[in-house]
């Protein structure tokens, strides 16, 4: 009996195999085109394959198997950050006991809030750790990310927000609110106590007027250029966004409803 599958899916799932086996096209569309296309990998042996296809075949088998097995257990074992409380836990749980140095950090989040990656951005000795904007865009660009959550500790034991600190979060919600990406949280950890910007209702509006790429201090010193960070090969084609052409958006009231405050 014919099977009927997509014809797009399909003729790319015949090509991938082609090239992962190097069985051949003409050969697999030939089988498939009256048999259970998946038959070629559950049971191989039922298309002749020589020697170095099968173990080919095996290999994939594997990989695929072992790639359904890691993402169930990454199901389970997924860290959601939907509310100030759970982000200012987490990040007190990173930061709470360094008190010899700055660190900045930032999880970047998917669509369901589930972290997708964590990162250390920048750290430096006590009131000395610079931001460098092109490096968060260009880690949030890597993550494809949805929204963002800005974390940095403050040695000196003090909860209350810097200049500083407001000056950067609304430098870094300029630039990503023309890219749909929202910083929804800035947490400030002291010890085992955290301040959420956020929770404060102190997050900013983005502003064409504070888009900038100059490296900020998170202290009090004047900001500083990226004199010897070179970002010109790995940002060459997001250099291309024109920020001045794009509209200032507010940010998502989709996100803001997952995020319980």
């Amino acid at each position: 009996m014919k099977k009927k599958y997509d014809e797009t899916y399909a003729s790319s799932f015949i090509k991938g195999l082609t090239r992962l086996t190097g069985i051949s096209e003409s050969k697999l569309k030939k089988y498939a085109a009256e048999n259970n296309l998946f038959n070629v990998l559950e049971h191989p042996n039922i298309i002749e394959p020589n020697k170095q296809q099968l173990e080919k075949i095996h290999v994939l088998n594997e990989f695929i198997s072992t790639y359904k097995l890691l993402k169930l257990q990454e199901k389970e074992n997924k860290i959601v950050l939907n509310s100030s409380t759970v982000a200012g836990e987490y990040f007190v749980s990173l930061l709470g006991g360094i008190k010899d140095r700055e660190k900045f950090m930032a999880a970047f989040l998917d669509s369901g809030n589930n972290i997708i990656e964590t990162r250390t951005l920048s750290e430096g000795s006590i009131g000395e750790a610079v931001v460098y904007p092109r490096m968060v865009l260009k880690a949030a660009l890597d993550c494809d990310c949805k929204s963002i959550i800005l974390a940095h500790n403050h040695p000196g034991g003090s909860l209350t927000p810097s200049i500083q600190d407001r000056d950067i979060t609304e430098r870094l919600v300029s630039i990503f609110a023309p890219l749909q990406i929202s910083v929804v949280d800035h947490i400030i950890v002291a010890n085992i106590n955290y301040h959420s910007m956020a929770e404060r209702g102190s997050i900013p509006q983005p502003s064409p007027k504070s888009v900038s790429y100059n490296a900020m201090p998170l202290s009090d010193i004047k900001n500083v250029k990226e004199e010897t960070m070179d970002f010109n090969a790995d940002m060459s084609e997001k250099d291309d966004i024109d920020l001045d052409n794009i509209d200032f958006l507010e940010q998502d009231g989709e996100e803001e409803d997952e995020w319980e405050i």
